[in-house]
C-alpha cells in the first residue's frame, strides 16, 4: 500500500488525519514541522505528502519548496485553514498538486490523496 506523510504541528489534527489514512490502508509517516518533514522525506520517499500550511520553526511553504528540490515529482498536497487563499496559491504556483481546507472532511481527504496517487 501507498506511504503517506502527514505533516501538521497541531497534534489533534495529524492524529486524526495518520488514523483516518492507516484505517484505509497506508503506510502512514508523520512530522510536526516543516523541517522534520524534509527529513521523513529524505528517508522515507513517501508516494504522498499532506503538508500543513501554517507551523512554527519552518511553515509548508519553505518545507515545501525543500521537497521540490529534494524530488520535483513529490506529490504533496497543502492543508490550510480559512483565510489563507494566497497561501494556498503560491503553494500551488511551487509545485502542490491540491489543498485540503481545515477543518478537513473525511472524504475530501480521501480524495485528495487518490488524486496524489494517480
Amino acid at each position: 500500500m501507498a506511504r503517506i506523510l502527514v505533516v501538521d504541528d497541531a497534534v489533534f489534527a495529524r492524529m486524526k488525519c495518520v488514523r483516518l489514512l492507516a484505517e484505509q490502508g497506508f503506510n502512514v509517516d508523520e512530522a510536526k514541522n516543516g523541517a522534520e518533514a524534509i527529513e521523513m522525506y529524505k528517508m522515507h520517499r513517501p508516494d504522498a505528502v499532506l503538508l500543513d500550511i501554517t507551523m512554527p520553526d519552518m511553515d509548508g511553504l519553505a518545507a515545501l519548496k525543500e521537497i521540490i528540490d529534494v524530488d520535483p515529482e513529490a506529490k504533496v498536497a497543502m492543508v490550510s485553514a480559512m483565510g489563507q487563499r494566497a497561501m494556498v496559491t503560491e503553494a500551488l504556483e511551487l509545485g502542490a498538486r491540491d489543498f485540503v481546507m481545515k477543518p478537513f472532511d473525511t472524504s475530501r481527504l480521501l480524495q485528495a490523496v487518490q488524486k496524489l496517487l494517480s
